[in-house]
């Protein structure tokens, strides 16, 4: 069975971007030949494309769980990471892109029209990009940023010039197969028609398309029955036509009180009030319907909408109503604001704005909040000090460490930047210049322990060393006077041993 699926949920993951690399040069009699590490690539985009070939959201029905590539790590020898392959995706025309919550992101209309719904991550720099006058040789590379992860609806809104709107076998899919050459389900029974219909039509040289909204009956505004469903397709229409059956049998049942009812219904999906209408009086070929054509047209008239009583299935009447309605389309067209061409707006950041902000918690805690200082974040390493210092500084420099003093921080409050959180030391690094030390590490962050640097030690054996000259004229008198007593008592002992 064919299924019609306008309305969907996709689960959109972009692309990882890859880590950067640390690396070293080294080759024969060149040890160390400085920092070679390449950077990561981006990972792929998820973007929906308006592709004319494509008329309904079935595969994404089956397979709403869509994921981009991940962008390659970076290696030695400055070769950067390839980046992950962005993923497209072909919507049908009119598709309207919104959160859960019902927010509008975009609407797709027009052929090529393209909508970046997931952003891939930026890949992470390697050593040979961050290094620079002070840091020579970093230890140390920014991991690749996650890519975008989020929910979008997809709803289907057909495009269509005219929409035929009206109760169910009232006739409507038999009036499209015979102006257009679309070829719906026909029967005898109520509600045989449960998906639009689309059809091209050609008045002269004119063409346009119409499209068969089934199911409207009395509630169809609140969701009774598959109103819903079907209401949007007409949002679009440039003209609305009622087509209504003259040759009913069911009780309580007449064109006026149908018309009534299905206008009710369009009042209360709201903004639908200024389209133009016709009224079709249909299945005149019937002599019942005839009559009760020829009854009602006067009450009808009264409306001020133009009326034609046609037959589906011998075909009277069509040529006149398929001129009208590409007369209506050609006004609808004409009245129609024209299609600008595409324009790229440019929103400079403002002077003064520092691009974060800083909000104090009740719990005593600060939030600080921006792009930049977030992605730093999730692209430092925090196993490495060296990287930690790294973003210490980028965060100083930013003013993050000066705002956050006169927000009344203090040493040791709980500091939250994007998913982490920070015990806040200012005089840790704020204002110290970064020395550099062993690769990977931040004299900085090094916890201080009682035990001497081997810098004082080795400054106290020099200190030691080097002894004032009292000191040594002291000793050498005391090394000279001991000397005497040794050889004066020496020369006892040989006196004694005379005797």
């Amino acid at each position: 069975m064919t299924m019609f699926v306008d309305r969907v949920v996709l689960h959109l993951r972009a692309g990882d971007g890859g880590h950067g690399c640390v690396s070293i040069h080294r080759e024969k009699f060149k040890p160390f030949g400085g920092p070679d590490g390449g950077n990561g690539g981006h990972g792929g985009s998820v973007s929906l494309v308006v592709d004319p070939q494509v008329h309904t959201l079935l595969d994404f029905h089956f397979r709403p769980h869509v994921k981009a590539d991940n962008g390659k790590g970076g290696a030695g020898s400055n070769r950067d990471g390839a980046n992950g392959r962005d993923l497209v995706l072909k919507v049908p025309n009119g598709t309207v892109v919104q959160t859960p919550d019902g927010t509008v992101l975009a609407d797709l209309v027009g052929a090529g029209t393209t909508f970046e719904a997931a952003r891939g991550g930026r890949g992470g720099r390697g050593n040979a990009s961050l290094a620079n006058a002070r840091r020579k040789a970093p230890g140390f590379a920014e991991l690749g940023e996650p890519g975008d992860e989020l929910d979008v609806v997809l709803e289907l809104k057909s495009v269509a010039d005219v929409g035929l709107v009206g109760y169910p076998s009232a006739g409507k899919s038999s009036l499209i197969s015979v102006i257009s050459a679309a070829k719906p389900k026909i029967a005898d029974y109520p509600f045989t028609t449960l998906v639009p219909n689309l059809g091209v039509v050609q008045a002269g040289e004119r063409t346009f398309t119409v499209a068969d909204v089934p199911g409207l009956i009395p509630g169809a505004a609140t969701g009774k029955g598959l109103g819903l469903e079907f209401l949007r397709h007409i949002e679009r229409c440039s003209v609305l036509v009622h087509v209504v059956d003259t040759a009913t049998l069911e009780p309580g049942r007449d064109p006026a009180a149908d018309i009534d009812t299905i206008e009710a219904e369009l009042t209360a999906y709201g903004g639908l009030e200024e389209r133009p209408r016709l009224i079709v009086l249909n299945k005149v070929d019937v002599p019942d319907g005839r009559d009760l054509a020829e009854i009602v047209r006067p009450d009808l008239e009264a409306r001020g909408w133009p009326i034609f009583e046609v037959s589906a299935a011998t075909r009277e009447g069509l040529r006149e109503l398929t001129y009208a309605m590409a007369d209506l389309v050609d006004q609808a067209r004409q009245a129609a604001p024209p299609v600008e061409p595409t324009r790229i707006v440019i929103r400079p950041t403002a002077v003064d704005d520092a691009g974060f902000t800083i909000e104090a918690q009740p719990d005593g805690s600060y939030v600080v909040r921006g792009t930049r200082p977030e992605r730093w974040v999730r692209q430092t390493n925090f196993d490495n000090d060296e990287a930690v210092g790294y973003l210490a500084d980028r965060l100083a420099r930013l003013g993050v460490e000066e705002k956050l003093a006169k927000a009344g921080a203090q040493p040791g409050d709980l500091v939250r930047i994007g998913e982490r959180e920070f015990d806040w030391q200012p005089t840790l690094y704020a204002g110290v210049d970064f020395v550099p030390g062993n690769r990977g590490t931040d004299v900085r962050l090094e916890e201080k322990s009682n035990r001497a640097s081997a810098a004082d030690r080795l400054a106290a054996r020099k200190a030691r060393r080097q002894r004032p000259a009292d000191e040594i004229e002291a000793g050498v008198v005391a090394e000279a006077g001991a000397r005497v007593e040794v050889e004066a008592g020496s020369a006892d002992d040989a006196g004694d041993d005379a005797e």
